[in-house]
């Protein structure tokens, strides 16, 4: 090969190098799976009303017997405003009550927790662009990876408002990757490969679920619309999950939290303040089980392996 043959070569192979380390660059590294917990867990939650405190109540009744949870909640609140003590978080008083509340900061840092979910507010792009949301998230993730043991560190996936002018289902499937990955877990993912942050995916079983059901492959379940709250005037809420929804949610965490098939797990649950919540009929809540398991494998940053199946 000639001296300008070998120059061409040398100058193509460098600028394919530059953009394979650009790629590389804006890539998001799926995390490494991990193995299911020895024991029950303790869990905090932070974050706002889609966590709620009947989901962390329903993850309970779920869960291996000795687990427990805390939680810090708002109203539409960004991790931002959990972490900066001047600013307002919009409905403290009454979405922090004992026995569940504790203060985050003193609580992820304690090292008494086996796991730490984080929450972000939605519009998820107004959190990115105007609540600094990477940064906070890593910002928690940092106290939480500084505590003494570490523990296992999760982003809650939730979804937009249903009559969202993107549409529903496609703003979920849509902002996973450019918008929950690419913008709030891409920074903290690639500068902590070791101790990443992993997704429970929320988002994607709700509209999982909501497919199937509209489809007619749920038993008893019809739509989406079934699966959110109303107001006391009869009005959908489309934004809040009801009992329903928040019994799928409670699943998915469990599936993530646990690395194990939700089905097989009871229906009938209670809410915190101690009411029966409203619950699927016995061959709709396996239908529901299966179908959150199948969702939660398919998305790769759960951490489960794939080798996880029993109940």
């Amino acid at each position: 090969m000639g001296r300008r043959g070998f120059l061409a070569v040398s100058a193509a192979a460098a600028t394919l190098g530059l953009i394979v380390f650009a790629t590389r660059g804006r890539s998001v590294p799926v995390p490494p799976p991990l193995s299911p917990p020895g024991g029950p867990l303790k869990v905090f939650h932070l974050g706002h009303s889609l966590v709620g405190p009947d989901m962390p109540h329903m993850l309970a009744q779920l869960a291996p017997e000795g687990h427990g949870y805390n939680s810090q909640l708002g109203s539409g609140t960004p991790l931002r405003a959990h972490w900066e003590p001047g600013e307002d978080i919009l409905d403290f008083e009454t979405t922090n009550r004992a026995p569940a509340f504790r203060d985050a900061k003193e609580a992820i840092g304690s090292g008494e927790y086996g796991a730490v979910v984080l929450t972000e507010m939605v519009e998820l792009r107004d959190a990115v662009k105007y609540f600094d949301a990477s940064k906070y998230l890593e910002k928690w993730a940092n106290l939480a990876r500084e505590a003494a043991p570490p523990p296992r560190l999760y982003l809650y996936e939730t979804w937009h408002r249903l009559d969202d002018p993107g549409g529903w289902l496609a703003r979920i499937d849509g902002d996973l990757e450019a918008l929950w990955v690419g913008k709030l877990l891409g920074p903290d993912s690639r500068r902590n490969p070791r101790h990443p942050v992993y997704l429970i995916p929320g988002g994607q079983v709700m509209a999982a679920v909501a497919r199937a059901a509209e489809a007619g492959d749920i038993p008893g379940l019809a739509s989406r619309e079934s699966l959110f709250a109303r107001t006391p005037a009869g009005e959908l809420d489309t934004i809040h999950f009801n009992d329903l929804g928040a019994y799928i949610v409670a699943l998915t965490h469990y599936a993530v939290l646990y690395q194990r098939a939700p089905v097989g797990l009871p229906h009938q649950l209670h809410r915190a303040d101690g009411t029966p919540a409203q619950s699927f009929s016995a061959e709709t809540a396996a239908r529901v089980q299966k179908i959150v398991w199948d969702a939660v494998r398919s998305c790769p940053r759960t951490g489960i392996s794939g080798g996880e199946t029993q109940a």
